[in-house]
């Protein structure tokens, strides 16, 4: 006990020093197992931060060559050269902004082209065929624009004129409802070739046909107006059959669904309602009505000229009923007004008898043209 007390504060000495190195233990172990802990976690917020691209805390930027050997260590496929946007989700954003855009928001239709068939010399009354289209002429020169106005002047077609490129993407800017642009290759300011590249360049225009005019008809000539987006080549001084035959080839197709509404002097749809919907009957009762009143306007103004009035009063009387039978319903209206105006005065009369003619031929064409295609 006396030897306890001796050695008393010696062995508490001892303890203390025993304590300070268990507790030196466990503060080394500590640490070296945090250590490694930290070091990984930040190494993920740094690659989450880096993959989202959004850094909250704005960081010294480090050039290739002082990478640590912790990052240059880390695998391609968490660099950010190798994402593809979607390790993170889009938010509904990204399939937004890629979303394809329907194609009647770009174009109202592909050009489409047409097998022309095999006619007759074409006469300029030929280009009514086409009435109600509307082409934009691209042409620098005057006397080359009246050409082709006097030319399809009576033809109903509606043109605009551009007197070069820029006049002509300016116009089809602000109108694009053109079923055609006859594009000159050599204007100023502007020439055809560049004014077609930038039309084929627009989705907007993806509807209208670009034809070349131009005198340069060698082949090489003619193989840079079609790698310029010009398909069709008109050669200058232009003739009208080949005119005609583009005209039709990019026109709408009479055969289409819509073809029935096409016609300015016949209601077809309405032809064939009165006719029962039967076809062969209607097509009979035309063929039959050309028959028998094709000359009528000529029959009709020879009585006149020689007061027979009564015998003009009984065929205008006959024209009035058929022509409302076959859907005629302007010629009905003009056979009235004449049948009525019999009575009155010559000048009249003239007038009337001119408005019929010009009805019954346009009618007669339009039949002729109906038969041919639904035959």
């Amino acid at each position: 006990m006396d030897l306890l007390v001796v050695y008393q504060n010696e062995l508490l000495a001892l303890v203390a020093i025993l304590v300070v190195i268990f507790i030196y233990i466990k503060m080394k172990r500590k640490t070296a197992i945090d250590t490694p802990v930290k070091k990984t976690q930040e190494s993920l917020q740094t690659e989450v931060i880096e993959t989202a691209g959004k850094v909250e805390e704005k960081q010294p930027t480090k050039e290739p060559e002082t990478l640590s050997t912790e990052q240059e260590n880390v695998p391609e496929e968490h660099t950010l050269t190798q994402l593809d946007g979607k390790e993170e989700g889009d938010f509904g954003i990204a399939e937004e902004e890629t979303k394809p855009l329907k194609k009647e928001a770009l174009q109202k239709k592909i050009i489409t082209k047409r097998e022309v068939p095999s006619h007759a010399k074409i006469v300029k009354d030929d280009f009514k065929d086409f009435s109600g289209q509307r082409i934009l002429l691209a042409e620098d020169n005057i006397i080359n624009q009246k050409v082709i106005q006097g030319l399809l002047a009576e033809s109903g077609i509606e043109i605009t004129v551009a007197n070069d490129g820029v006049e002509t993407l300016e116009i089809l800017e602000k109108d694009n409802n053109f079923v055609m642009v006859l594009m000159d290759a050599h204007m100023p300011r502007m020439d055809g070739f560049e004014a077609t590249r930038k039309i084929r360049e627009n989705p907007n225009y993806n509807h209208i046909v670009v034809v070349a005019l131009s005198g340069d008809t060698a082949v090489d000539d003619i193989k840079k107006m079609n790698e310029a987006g010009m398909p069709e080549h008109l050669e200058k001084p232009l003739k009208m059959d080949a005119l005609y035959d583009v005209l039709y080839a990019y026109t709408p197709d009479e055969n289409s669904s819509d073809s029935n509404n096409s016609y300015s002097e016949i209601d077809i749809e309405d032809g064939l309602e009165i006719s029962g919907r039967d076809s062969d009957f209607y097509h009979e009762i035309l063929n039959e009505f050309i028959q028998s009143y094709e000359d009528a306007h000529q029959v009709i103004d020879a009585l006149v000229k020689h007061n027979n009035i009564q015998n003009a009063d009984r065929l205008l009387l006959d024209i009035i009923g058929v022509s409302a039978n076959i859907g005629a319903q302007k010629l009905n209206k003009t056979a009235i007004h004449l049948k009525t105006s019999l009575a009155s005065d010559d000048n009249e009369k003239s007038r009337l008898l001119f408005e019929f003619k010009e009805k019954l031929e346009s009618l007669i064409k339009e039949i002729k043209k109906y038969l041919s295609i639904s035959s």
